[in-house]
């Protein structure tokens, strides 16, 4: 059977996660907190979509105005955009056919193939490592949100890629803006290092998890524009898109921490929760 959290993972390090340090989240808590005995009856993963999609749909409004401001970028040709054909024209400079390879493949570990094997194996094997429900949960929150955003941004803005000539095959023919390898490699990365750092006791094991993931989110989103399968404009809005879906499944986590240590009772003790 598997558990919910134990006391120890409601905390990274020193930093207790119901501790709300901002008052925005202090009141977003005490809101939460209020209205939990009208939840009392749902389950923890209940609990935990419902906040995710209170918190989801309040930053999803704040995304689509961050959006609208890079399309119009892009469309008017000013700001960041009028980086697009520059940084383009930089990476075919740098391109040669073993270079070329190389990126290819590691630009498929994020792609709609190579992204859910990884996410699924790593998943997996937290639950089997730590028997908790946990990572499945908010992982699978995590990816759902992830290619609804990434389906419905190319759906409504259409943007196309750059020209054929100037991209690595294998080609790509789905509309440009926002990278959806980028946005779905940005969410889960972030995710899966948010799981792991309740889980690492050490400054230095905290620290690497961060600089890894974050290393591979940048250079997973700048391979696209290497390949010329992406603008520069693409990457930066999945990786902004891909932050703020991230910090509103951490934040639904993080309310539903709250939540429990507001009603103990409910709190199952990590001795009743073992495998018998």
């Amino acid at each position: 059977m598997l558990r919910d959290d134990t006391p120890a993972e409601e905390r990274i390090g020193s930093r207790d996660l119901t501790d709300w340090r901002s008052p925005v989240g202090r009141r977003l808590a005490g809101w939460v907190v209020g209205h939990a005995a009208d939840l009392a009856r749902w389950s923890a993963a209940h609990l935990v979509l419902v906040v995710t999609a209170v918190v989801g749909g309040a930053v999803a409004v704040a995304l689509t105005a961050v959006a609208a401001e890079v399309y119009d970028a892009v469309t008017e040709a000013d700001g960041i955009a009028g980086l697009d054909q520059p940084v383009l024209d930089q990476a075919i400079a740098w391109r040669s056919p073993g270079l070329d390879h190389a990126v290819t493949l590691y630009t498929d570990v994020g792609g709609p193939v190579g992204m859910p094997i990884v996410a699924t194996a790593l998943t997996l094997l937290m639950v089997w490592r730590w028997r908790s429900r946990t990572p499945l949960v908010l992982v699978l929150i995590a990816a759902v949100g992830s290619l609804a955003m990434t389906t419905t941004g190319k759906a409504l803005i259409g943007r196309a890629r750059p020209p054929l000539s100037d991209a690595v095959p294998p080609y790509e023919t789905s509309p440009s803006f926002p990278s959806g390898h980028t946005l779905n490699a940005t969410v889960i990365t972030a995710v899966l290092v948010y799981l792991l750092l309740r889980r690492l006791e050490s400054v230095w094991a905290r620290s690497t998890a961060v600089v890894v993931g974050a290393a591979f989110v940048l250079s997973m989103g700048l391979t696209r524009v290497f390949l010329g399968h992406h603008w520069l404009t693409d990457v930066v809005a999945g990786w902004a898109l891909g932050l703020g879906w991230a910090a509103a499944v951490v934040t639904a986590h993080r309310l539903f921490l709250t939540v429990r240590r507001s009603a103990p009772h409910d709190r199952v003790e990590p001795a009743q929760a073992e495998v018998t």
